[in-house]
């Protein structure tokens, strides 16, 4: 019976293999001067060719197809945090901040806003120090005793 085949152990079959043309070696490998490359024109030079989105001098496909909207660079995006993991995450009295939500897995990245959420229901006083935070979620935060901090940047 055969051996399994595996990556581990692929090798090419016998004499399938041809010897790799060597070009550029002089007149007697019959493959010098030139190297394969012919007499002038943009392949044979160095660094020559075209790109291979080049059709030819055709109009390119990018610019026949139609453009459509446009990107906000003054868009700001905010991570959000809903009340609720705030009640999971967190113990009465504390203080929430970046850091604070950081550590507890809310919030990924170094330099990201918080926009805190209305979602969900929380019992107990929390401080929480955010980018935003919407209407219902502070109504929320207060009513339980606690407070929103609004911080900039």
């Amino acid at each position: 019976m055969s051996e399994l085949i595996t990556l581990a152990n692929l090798k090419p079959f016998a004499d399938s293999k041809h010897r790799e043309k060597r070009v550029g070696r002089g007149p007697g490998s019959g493959h010098g001067k030139t190297a394969c490359r012919g007499q002038k024109g943009q392949r044979s030079r160095s660094g020559g060719g075209v790109p291979p989105w080049f059709e030819g001098g055709q109009m390119p496909l990018l610019r026949r197809l139609p453009k459509r909207g446009f990107k906000n660079p003054f868009r700001v995006e905010y991570e959000v945090v809903n009340i609720k993991d705030l009640a999971q995450r967190f113990s009465e009295g504390q203080e929430v901040d970046l850091a604070a939500l950081r550590e507890a897995g809310l919030v990924k990245g170094r330099q990201v806003r918080v926009k805190l959420l209305g979602e969900g229901e929380i019992s107990f006083p929390l401080t929480v120090k955010v980018h935003a935070v919407s209407a219902s979620a502070k109504e929320k935060i207060e009513k339980a005793g606690g407070r929103v901090e609004i911080i900039g940047g």
